[in-house]
């Protein structure tokens, strides 16, 4: 794994670097991705953004589950995760 997360502050900052663009500016249209992606997903859309990122809703059924504490069975109910994918250029930046 890496050594070192980049926080969003950091994130805003090496783009607005290389863009050219205001700190506030750069920060506005992240926050705005990530709310329009989050309102998406939350309807059942799958959001692509071509050879780096997908994120979509998937269907999580009901099963049992163990205590790790106790070796208890517990019912896990049925529910909704996000799943995020990587895309081609991601995986092969990474190499």
């Amino acid at each position: 794994m890496a050594d070192k997360s980049i926080t969003k502050t950091e994130l805003v900052a090496s783009i607005a670097s290389a863009t050219g663009q205001s700190q506030s500016a750069v920060s506005g249209v992240l926050d705005s991705l990530f709310s329009t992606v989050s309102e998406a997903v939350a309807k059942g859309s799958k959001v692509s953004i071509p050879g780096w990122l997908s994120f979509e809703q998937v269907a999580t059924s009901a099963r049992t589950g163990r205590n790790p504490q106790t070796g208890e069975e517990i019912k896990i109910p049925a529910g909704k995760r996000v799943k995020v994918t990587a895309g081609s250029k991601l995986k092969a930046a990474v190499k």
